[in-house]
């Protein structure tokens, strides 16, 4: 990897599409951001890409102002692949350890990763990522990397995400549309974690929430690896849905009322009446209560829904690290302690960091987790990581029923 790569990479969304270019600075000292952009979505829906074409015609419009802005040509980028096809499955492998004096070498790791990977899908989906979560030598466990280490029987659990086949080529075909190269596909709630967990967060068990326009995604570690990721079919744009037909007004002033009355619908229950005045000219009247009444069940929804995800993996109020709030979402008045409330965990909104002169904005967080992954996959270079969020192991490959 050059000593101050240039890296580029879309946040394709359900409501917008941002794009990014960025120098890695020398040490670190982070990033700096040369351009970017932003334009409202198309040909995507709930996170997934439907029509490659009109979303292509999108990604190289807002690819190409970040590099008019940044004065600089990109031909690659990363993106982030979401919606609710997302899967995520654990995994065991065991195997004996090949060397005569037992010692446990590269081949060794491979052959047990190949083992837990035994698992058969149906033909149109893919496993696209692989995350080790532990390695056991002979019985022995809690070991994050065996290399030269000696034993006679190795086992691994890893955490595998996967996909169907389509919507993963939808993106890809789009970005080719866009005439654009891909760097890589990466699970968006995984690269969002990226940009604003903490190493200890990580550790000590942490949720990321990704509070989208059309979807939320959340990722769960612990002990420092990936330990779930889903994606939820529900989204703030269901919030602004619901103000739009319970108040009678436009999209847009819905989605201002949203933003703009946030503490009435998550705080505690208001009798005071608002006049807002449309751009028309024309004035509306509502009580705060109505308001409340309106898009508090939405909310609610979606965090019930998290915490289903939580019980599944049997982790609901069990994650120290507590829980971090990113996307557009995150930016509604009262939703940390609505969250804090609701999921019973420590709860902060996240923000990228060491992105200059990026302001610290909650919707940026995606695009950063991909720079920053970008970074991870070049400066590995295919080596062995276990410490770091991806592996040599991170590539797309398809399981094929036995």
């Amino acid at each position: 990897m050059s000593k101050n790569p240039i890296i580029a990479a879309v946040d394709v969304g359900t409501g917008v599409v941002k794009a990014i270019i960025v120098q890695k600075q020398p040490e670190e000292s982070g990033f700096k951001v040369l351009g970017k952009a932003e334009n409202i979505s198309s040909g995507v829906r709930k996170g997934v890409v439907n029509n490659p074409e009109r979303a292509g015609r999108i990604i190289q419009e807002t690819v190409s102002e970040a590099q008019r802005e940044a004065g600089q040509e990109v031909d690659e980028i990363y993106a982030n692949l979401n919606g609710m096809h997302i899967f995520c499955l654990s995994s065991k492998g065991l195997i004996s350890v090949s060397r005569a004096d037992q010692e446990i070498a590269q081949e060794d790791v491979d052959r047990v990763i190949e083992a837990a990977k035994t698992f058969s899908l149906p033909a149109n989906k893919e496993i696209l990522e692989i995350f080790p979560r532990e390695f056991i030598i002979d019985k022995e466990g809690g070991i994050k990397n065996p290399l030269g280490l000696h034993g006679v029987r190795l086992e691994t659990e890893i955490t595998a995400v996967g996909g169907f086949s389509s919507y993963q080529r939808n993106l890809t075909q789009s970005i080719l549309n866009a005439d654009l190269q891909v760097s890589d596909l990466i699970i968006d709630p995984i690269a969002t974690a990226r940009a604003v967990l903490t190493s200890q967060e990580k550790e000590l068990g942490g949720v990321v929430v990704d509070l989208g326009a059309g979807t939320t995604g959340i990722s769960v570690y612990e002990e420092g690896d990936l330990l779930h990721t889903a994606i939820l079919p529900v989204g703030t744009n269901n919030i602004r849905n619901d103000i739009a037909i319970g108040l009678k007004v436009d999209i847009e002033t819905a989605e201002f009322i949203k933003n703009k009355f946030g503490e009435s619908i998550l705080g505690a229950k208001s009798t005071k009446k608002e006049k807002l005045k449309l751009p028309s000219g024309e004035e509306i009247n509502f009580q705060r209560s109505d308001l409340k009444k309106i898009a508090e069940p939405r909310i609610y929804e979606i965090f019930e829904e998290i915490e289903k995800e939580l019980k599944k993996i049997g982790k609901s109020k069990k994650l120290p690290g507590g829980a971090v709030l990113t996307g557009g979402g995150a930016k509604m008045p009262g939703i940390v302690e609505y969250a804090r409330e609701k999921l019973g965990l420590p709860c902060r909104v996240g923000v990228p960091r060491r992105f200059f002169p990026l302001e610290e904005d909650t919707s940026y967080c995606t695009l950063c987790g991909l720079v920053l992954c970008g970074v991870d996959l070049e400066e590995e270079g295919g080596g062995v990581n276990f410490k770091g969020v991806f592996s040599k192991f991170k590539k797309v490959f398809k399981v094929f029923m036995p």
